[in-house]
Parts: C-alpha cells; structure tokens; sequence
C-alpha cells in the first residue's frame, strides 16, 4: 500500500469514527431528555455536528431529536458543505 493511500484510508477512517461519535452524543442527549438528566449544551451538539454532519443528521431523523430547533436546520446544509468540499477535493 502506497503513502497516498495510506493516509487516505487513515482519514476515511477517522472521518468515520468522528460521524459515529457525533451519532452517539445525539442518542445520548435524547434519552438524557427522555429521563430528565443532564443534557449537552446545543451548542456541543452544533459543534459536533459541523465535524461530523452525517452522524448528527442520521440521529436527528432516527431518534427524532432537535428536529423543530431553528438553530439545528443548519445540519443538513452541514451536510451540503462537507459534500462540495468532497466534490472540490475530487475535482
């Protein structure tokens, strides 16, 4: 395996790891809701989302979590972003 893919492989797979992670903390911050816990502040879960916007979307529509805040319709355009960025990486 050349440099080049190496490294490539090393960053799909932390870019991997960040989306998982972002995931969990949206599942974690919805049964926190749901039991009446300690919560993470939105702006964490912004944060997070702008490193890891599939993870944060994908449990947004699977637990049905931050959908209604204004602020959180800013992840699919997260999402957008980290596509064109991948289409101008590409291209």
């Amino acid at each position: 395996m050349e440099l080049s893919s190496a490294l490539l492989l090393v960053f799909v797979s932390a870019y991997l790891l960040i989306n998982l992670v972002v995931f969990a903390m949206y599942g974690w911050d919805k049964r926190s809701a749901m039991k009446g816990e300690h919560r993470i502040s939105e702006t964490r879960l912004l944060t997070a989302a702008l490193l890891g916007p599939f993870g944060a979307w994908t449990a947004m529509r699977l637990f049905r979590h931050k959908t209604r805040k204004t602020l959180f319709k800013l992840v699919p355009l997260f999402v957008i972003l980290h596509l064109l960025l991948l289409l101008l990486y590409y291209f």
